[in-house]
């Protein structure tokens, strides 16, 4: 103890805050509407940064925060951020609320605005970029973003086998020379992970 106040090491800060986070999700787990990825696509999402080490990540789409709430947790092990972008400014402050009612909100810069110009003003890099915004747009954040992606990176597109992304960007992105990409079926909205060569 030091001036009264108990120290805590690494893990075991690391350690109350899974708890917190592990808690936040299992309570709130059958209340993820909205846009919201499903809570085995979120934990798809954690693992992919948790076993490449990523630091730098953008989530285009936030929602009320359900996959941001895995990606910063994620960038809570490995020391990284994530910048997040929603449209929607009720969805934006429940995302807000969310993050830190989990715990999570200094892994975290969420940006209220149009995804379609704040993508273009990031500088980057990232290595890691989940993409779940508007589908029509999906080729274009594409091409806006992947660039700022360092080799070695992933950038990973939300509902790409229920019907939701257009056909054009899967065929793009699974043809594009730079990257090897594969589809997580797991969840029946589908994951599209595409490696940075």
């Amino acid at each position: 103890m030091l001036l009264g106040f108990p120290i805590f090491s690494l893990a075991q800060t690391q350690s109350v805050l899974d708890e917190k986070v592990e808690k936040f999700l299992k309570e709130h787990r059958s209340e993820w509407h909205d846009l919201n990825v499903p809570y085995v696509d979120g934990q798809t999402l954690f693992d992919i940064i948790i076993k490449n080490k990523y630091t730098s990540a953008l989530e285009i789409g936030t929602s009320t925060g359900h996959s941001t709430i895995w990606l910063a947790w994620a960038m809570s092990k490995t020391g990284g951020k994530v910048i997040t972008l929603e449209l929607n400014e009720s969805r934006h402050n429940q995302a807000v609320k969310n993050l830190k009612e989990a715990g999570l909100s200094e892994f975290v810069d969420a940006r209220l605005g149009n995804g379609h110009e704040l993508v273009r003003q990031l500088p980057g890099p990232f290595d890691f970029i989940f993409s779940d915004a508007d589908k029509d747009w999906y080729k274009q954040y594409f091409l806006d973003v992947t660039p700022k992606l360092k080799s070695g990176g992933c950038y990973a597109a939300h509902n790409v086998i229920d019907g939701n992304a257009p056909e054009e960007y899967l065929d793009f992105v699974q043809k594009h020379p730079g990257f090897q990409t594969t589809i997580d079926r797991k969840s029946r909205a589908g994951i599209m992970i595409s490696y940075k060569k």
